[in-house]
């Protein structure tokens, strides 16, 4: 039986046929109640303001990397994979969903791996006027079999200069969740 409306609006005849089945009305009714407020309409105001949450999470992600390429990793450019920043900053959002204070209680730590050595770039508060209800680290990870890494190493004559090397991240990330206010201090770690 699939649940499509209302009791009054269903063929009186189909109704009997389910009475005759041993189907009690009342239950027949609470049925088709349970299902009218199950399946709610989907709310297109809260779709945009997580679309837009996401957009400024990518933003975000963007300016810590291009803060860090002369600072912090002495590269002139680092090349990042295709909808990389976008599947991070929706799993931001996901881990974040359970949390008292939503996105709004998040402090992301901002790392990158380069030959299994983590290299700190940034500290990302999400929203410095609520408490820090659990921390995300985040751990981009260097592309290992690129021709640039070939190229780079031949390129360290003395003619060449420091910051005209080139990071390529790779897709994979990991991500950990550590809840701050929670008796069982529970952690999440997502390898991607």
């Amino acid at each position: 039986m699939v649940a499509t409306g209302s009791l009054s609006s269903k063929n009186q005849a189909s109704i009997s046929e389910l009475l005759d089945g041993g189907y009690h009305p009342g239950s027949l009714l609470s049925d088709f109640d349970y299902w009218d407020y199950v399946v709610p309409e989907p709310n297109l105001n809260e779709m945009v303001f997580e679309e837009t949450t996401c957009q400024n999470l990518v933003k975000m992600l963007e300016n810590c990397l291009s803060k860090s390429k002369q600072t912090k990793l002495g590269c002139s450019k680092v090349l990042v994979p295709e909808k990389l920043t976008q599947r991070i900053a929706q799993d931001v959002l996901r881990l974040s969903s359970t949390e008292p204070c939503g996105l709004r209680g998040c402090v992301m730590h901002v790392n990158l791996e380069i030959e299994n050595v983590c290299k700190k770039l940034d500290r990302i508060v999400c929203d410095a006027s609520v408490i820090p209800t659990f921390e995300l680290t985040l751990v981009f990870k260097q592309e290992t079999c690129s021709w640039t890494s070939l190229r780079d190493l031949f390129s360290r004559g003395r003619f060449s200069s420091g910051l005209r090397r080139t990071l390529i991240l790779s897709s994979g990330f990991r991500l950990v969740k550590k809840k701050l206010y929670s008796l069982i201090g529970t952690t999440v770690i997502e390898e991607c």
